[in-house]
């Protein structure tokens, strides 16, 4: 069951939404993410300790926004080849439904 053209140009383009709302958010994250500076005589001991751990997020924050950032381009690239709804691991074909909701899914349920 392959996916209509119609829905098939739903599906980029909310990929490409979410894709440019991401390089955005990215890019805020990139800013949190930087080093923190320890500046001993300007900052308290639990200011540097809230400084640290908020540098931690955005860099968990970093790494999964990385990671989906792939899986949207990777799902974009599967499109252009025509193996959009494909499941890469087995090759059966992926529910629709799961398509809209997770537009960048490249597994069946079975496979995950």
């Amino acid at each position: 069951m392959s996916l209509p053209p119609e829905a098939l140009e739903d599906l980029r383009n909310e990929l490409k939404r979410q894709l440019k709302r991401l390089e955005r958010s990215m890019a805020v994250t990139d800013e949190a993410a930087r080093p923190v500076e320890l500046d001993q005589q300007s900052v308290g001991r639990l200011s540097r300790m809230d400084s640290l751990q908020n540098q931690h997020m955005s860099q968990n924050l970093q790494e999964r926004e990385r990671v989906r950032y792939g899986a949207i381009k990777a799902a974009l690239e599967r499109m252009d080849r025509g193996e959009y709804g494909v499941c890469t691991e087995c090759g059966g074909i992926i529910d629709p439904g799961r398509l809209f909701v997770v537009p960048e899914a490249e597994h069946c349920p079975d496979c995950v």
